[in-house]
Order: structure tokens, then C-alpha cells, then sequence
């Protein structure tokens, strides 16, 4: 047997819309003999019933029941399965797909969005040929000029949420176009759920990063934080970019997070941008 908890004054429980609003939740979110369920504790009680069923699908995603690029439930099952109407799915879904969380494909169904896809790919790809398109110049030549595990010092720690001295992976890179080198990279990435990367896999592996994340290691970047400036370049970076000593870069650190705003990684990328710009659409 179940029952239906609710903390409330003898004003709101004669108000109508709070009743109404009271019976809206008691079909997501009520408890057993034992407390709380998992359910109850994912969103606020009186949150708007499609939050709280946002939160849910979140649960489902964060969980892996639903891996990336595979399809989720229909509106009508998953309406069936939380007791709510089909609308208030809909509603739900449509904002995780806005957050580029979910993909909608006409005629398909709803699948969770991957970094295999170009569409997810370019949300965190922003360096744009000056002449062309992406698809034109064709993929960046990667080299990997490193990757060892070593200890956060406090930086790291701070930027990854770890503690001072716990285990990370650092890679570094080169990125090529048509040969010339465009980008260098360096990210640290928590140790434990990056278990058994190497710098043969990274090299091995042909598709975008975040996608080896995915389907590999489990680990999906949801967004992203930048901060952007010009810097000049110290003289290991002017040999691995082969570019003099007065040539500017656009620096980019970028933090990247899973679900719950966990980070994830900490990147930090060195751009020459005689052929490149960095392009950012506002919305």
C-alpha cells in the first residue's frame, strides 16, 4: 500500500487550484511504508508536473537505460508508464530536445542525441574555415603528442570536482588541416571513469572524441563552459604548431560536463587562425 504525503495550511488546502495542483502530483510522486521513492526525491513537490517528469527521463538517461543514438519510449508509453497525459511527455521532451539532450526525427521517434551525430558535433566544434564549410576541408588530421596518468595539482582538482592529488588523465594533441597544424590541445579527465584510455586507442579511434566517451567509457558531455582570449605562444608551442614566436592564438579553456553538471574534462586549445575563425551562433 501507498499513501500520498503533503505538508499544507487549512487556507491552501481550501484553495481549489492547490488541490488541483496537489492531485496533479500524486500521480508521479508518493511513498511507501519504507519512505520515499526514487521518484520523489528527483524534483520538488510541487514542481510543474512536466518538470518532474523531465527529471525522470533525466534519471533514465543519467542511468544509461537509454544509451545514445538509441530510441526512447513513445510519448504514449511513456505516459503510460509515469500516469500523466501524453501532453505533459510531450512538453517534457520537447525540453531536453531543445537542450540538444534528445533528438526528434520525424516519422522515427525520439533518440537520445550522440556526438556520432554532426548536428551534436558541432555544437562543441567551433572552429570554422574562413573559406568553405567543415564537410569541405574534410576531418582534422589528429596526432597525439601525449598521454600519461598523473595527480591533480588544486587547478585540476578544482576545475574536474576531485580532490588535490587524485588520479587524472592528460592527453595532448595536434590538430592538421589540409596538412597545415591548426590546433593544440591538452584536457585532463578524471582517472577512474576514463579507465583504460591510451594514446593507442585515441590514435586508433576515427570518430570525434566525445563519441569514444560514449560508447566506450559511458561518459556523455551534455555542455560545455568556454573562456576565450588571445594569447602568445611559448616555444614548445610555436614547434608543435610550426609557427614563429609573434604569431597570436586564440587561447580556448573549456570546461565540459555530464548530467548533474558534473565535469567531466578540462580542455585547453590553442588555435592559429590565418585560416580559421572561431564562429558562435547566438539564439
Amino acid at each position: 500500500m501507498s499513501y500520498v504525503l503533503y505538508k499544507i495550511s487549512l487556507l491552501q488546502f481550501l484553495s481549489k487550484p492547490f488541490c488541483r495542483a496537489i492531485e496533479m502530483t500524486s500521480q508521479v510522486f508518493s511513498v511507501d511504508a519504507s519512505g520515499l521513492t526514487d521518484a520523489a526525491s528527483a524534483a520538488p513537490a510541487f514542481s510543474p508536473l512536466y518538470q518532474q517528469i523531465k527529471g525522470l527521463i533525466l534519471q533514465s538517461l543519467q542511468s544509461g537505460e537509454w544509451k545514445p543514438g538509441e530510441g526512447i519510449p513513445s510519448e504514449m508509453e511513456l505516459a503510460a508508464r509515469y500516469r500523466v497525459s501524453q501532453g505533459t511527455v510531450r512538453k517534457a521532451i520537447d525540453e531536453l530536445a531543445s537542450g540538444n539532450l534528445l533528438i526528434r526525427r520525424q516519422g522515427k521517434g525520439t533518440f537520445v542525441a550522440t556526438h556520432a551525430e554532426q548536428q551534436v558535433q558541432y555544437r562543441f566544434l567551433k572552429l570554422m574555415p574562413d573559406l568553405g564549410n567543415p564537410k569541405s576541408e574534410g576531418p582534422a588530421q589528429r596526432k597525439i603528442i601525449d598521454c600519461k596518468r598523473l595527480r591533480a595539482n588544486a587547478e585540476i582538482g578544482r576545475a574536474l570536482a576531485i580532490r588535490t592529488g587524485d588520479a587524472v588523465l592528460q592527453v595532448s594533441r595536434v590538430l592538421s588541416f589540409a596538412g597545415a597544424p591548426t590546433i593544440l590541445e591538452q584536457l585532463w579527465l578524471p582517472g577512474a571513469p576514463f579507465k583504460g584510455l591510451t594514446a593507442e586507442r585515441l590514435s586508433e579511434y576515427d570518430g570525434p572524441m566525445y563519441a569514444l566517451f560514449e560508447t566506450e567509457f559511458g561518459v556523455r558531455m551534455v555542455r560545455a563552459e568556454e573562456k576565450i582570449k588571445a594569447v602568445v605562444p611559448d616555444a614548445a608551442q610555436c614547434k608543435l604548431l610550426e609557427i614563429k614566436s609573434h604569431t597570436p592564438l586564440l587561447s580556448v579553456e573549456r570546461t565540459a560536463y555530464t548530467y548533474n553538471d558534473t565535469p567531466m574534462e578540462l580542455r585547453r586549445g590553442f588555435y592559429v587562425t590565418n585560416t580559421h575563425h572561431y564562429h558562435n551562433a547566438l539564439n
